[in-house]
């Protein structure tokens, strides 16, 4: 059970590493109002600030998946290569998104998604 917390604890993660890319080294940057400077943006950044965004909306599926499928009694060593997968496919996800590659980006995600639906139902 400790691999799912520090499993559940990278997923977590995902998204502050496209923060970071997307704040670090940018000039400019107002700690008070973070949100106006990040929607003025342009180019790798910008889209690095659009995978954070993503990468929040994705956590709740993948949560609730991971949790649904332990709830149902999937024993953790079923599901972790899937988390493991569905955390590196994100964040191939990431590097798709800030270089620009929409398509490839897309078929992560799609891909990504197939794994918490995957994951989901290990638990039937």
């Amino acid at each position: 059970m400790n691999t799912i917390a520090w499993l559940l604890l990278l997923a977590t993660l995902l998204p502050y590493v496209a923060a970071i890319a997307a704040k670090a080294g940018g000039k400019g940057f107002d700690n008070n109002q973070p949100r106006a400077w990040l929607q003025q943006l342009q180019g790798w950044r910008s889209r690095a600030n659009a995978a954070q965004q993503n990468l929040f909306e994705g956590l709740p599926f993948f949560y609730a998946a991971a949790l649904f499928a332990l709830w149902r009694g999937v024993e953790p060593a079923v599901i972790a290569p899937w988390m493991v997968a569905w955390i590196l496919v994100r964040l191939l996800y990431i590097g798709a998104y800030v270089a620009g590659r929409g398509t490839v980006r897309s078929l992560l995600w799609g891909v990504a998604l197939a794994l918490n639906i995957g994951i989901l139902f290990a638990g039937l």
